[in-house]
């Protein structure tokens, strides 16, 4: 009897292994938009998740743009086949929301589950909404200088001096090129990015009614003293031949190219571009210097500013879309949780230079001495915790913020090329912006 009964309780274990092994992983998309060595990076984090959570297998897709990631999901979503998640680009949260094809991360976590009190302060403030984390932050950034201190020595100019205002900046790029330590002082992309940043900086909103945070923004500050001293200045420097670009709209590679060649001697860009770009001066032999973005220390309204406010967090963050089985939103939910956690917020960091965004990640950094012996990611951090609350750096909540972006790149283009003054550049911008702002409004009211 007892034979029998071990050869049943054998019997039933391996039918139960069997049940077990044939039982398949609920499976979860991930769109992204990131290419190149992030890419990759993104697809290592995802083995090693598939590998630990053999219930649950992720597949990471790589879909273009922010902006085309952004549609694309969008349109899938309509069509019935949205992905589990989808990274989004800052200014894309409120369309995100207004899409109705999300859930927020918070509706699906239990008691703290989502830590929110460990993200830092400047992450969050940007992707808390009515209270409510609709998604998880990820990869968040924000503008710095890099700078060659080579031909910053070459020029006669103080290495460890890197310039702090836009009168700075003009005196420093005029030492540069005339000095011929290199063609041009410096380089940045044309992107509304910089000018979102810069308004910010000075302490603008950049819409109305609390920056679209308080209620619906209905227009624009785009004929502002804030916009006007911006473009003024970037005129300036262009047509003193202190600014290059590549001549394309948005073209980050064509920045950086300039950059790394010696062409220019300094750079603004994403801090997510630390790691590159100490890896391009280590193999293009220069030294790299890293500092705040600059401000105007002079509006052209003729205010003084004491200081720059600080910086929007750009970047993206994380959302899981709704419309599925528990068992898959559970599944994506386990899946941004870890990817977003503390081990892997180091990781990333490190690996890219986008922000540690939780404060336990800090924790293991410092511990590490880690922004001691990596300045260059220092200057990036310290801007960040620097930066002063208030709805302009908190960032503009648009629903046709992708459409405001393309308009006011178009004005300074227009500006750049002698095409049209800043005051006529600038009204035309605010008028076509404003359109999109309350044409978007009308089709979601």
């Amino acid at each position: 009897m007892k034979r029998v009964l071990v050869l049943v309780m054998l019997g039933l274990l391996v039918f139960s292994g069997l049940v077990l092994a044939q039982q398949k992983p609920t499976e979860i998309t991930f769109w992204h938009a990131f290419g190149g060595g992030r890419m990759h990076l993104i697809e290592r984090m995802v083995e090693d998740f598939n590998y630990t959570h053999p219930t649950i297998h992720v597949t990471a897709e790589f879909k273009g743009s922010y902006r085309d990631t952004l549609n694309a999901a969008i349109l899938a979503a309509q069509q019935g086949n949205a992905p589990d998640i989808v990274q989004i680009f800052e200014v894309g949260t409120q369309l995100g929301i207004d899409s109705g094809i999300f859930v927020p991360i918070q509706d699906l976590c239990v008691g703290n589950e989502l830590h929110a009190d460990d993200l830092i302060g400047g992450v969050a403030d940007y992707y808390k909404v009515n209270g409510k984390y609709n998604s998880l932050p990820w990869n968040s950034s924000n503008p710095v200088l890099y700078y060659n201190k080579d031909i910053f020595r070459a020029a006669g100019l103080d290495p460890e001096k890197p310039p702090r205002t836009f009168e700075d900046m003009l005196a420093y790029s005029k030492q540069i090129v005339e000095s011929g330590a290199a063609k041009n002082a410096i380089s940045w992309p044309l992107h509304s990015w910089f000018f979102e940043q810069w308004m910010a900086n000075m302490g603008e909103e950049l819409v109305n009614n609390g920056n679209g945070r308080d209620a619906r923004a209905t227009e624009s500050y785009l004929t502002g003293d804030g916009a006007k001293t911006i473009l003024t200045w970037w005129k300036e420097m262009a047509d003193k031949g202190y600014w290059a670009y590549s001549g394309k709209l948005e073209d980050w590679d064509g920045a950086d190219a300039i950059f790394v060649s010696g062409q220019a001697a300094m750079e603004i860009t994403s801090t997510s571009d630390v790691t590159q770009r100490q890896n391009d001066a280590a193999e293009n032999g220069f030294e790299l210097g890293t500092a705040y973005l600059p401000y105007p220390a002079t509006t052209v309204g003729g205010r003084q500013l004491s200081g720059p406010e600080g910086v929007i967090v750009g970047g993206a963050s994380i959302w899981i879309t709704k419309d599925h089985p528990e068992a898959e939103l559970q599944a994506a939910k386990t899946f941004v949780l870890w990817f977003t956690n503390t081990e892997n917020a180091v990781r990333w960091h490190k690996a890219t230079g986008y922000f540690p965004i939780r404060k336990s990640a800090v924790d293991v950094l410092n511990a590490e001495d880690w922004f001691q012996t990596n300045p260059a990611y220092k200057a990036a951090f310290d801007q960040l915790l620097n930066t002063k609350p208030s709805r302009a750096t908190q960032g503009a909540f648009i629903g046709a913020f992708p459409q405001v972006r393309t308009i006011i790149e178009q004005a300074v283009e227009k500006v750049i090329a002698g095409k049209a003054t800043v005051d006529e550049a600038l009204a035309e911008a605010k008028k076509l912006a404003d359109k999109a702002i309350q044409d978007y409004n009308a089709s979601v009211e």
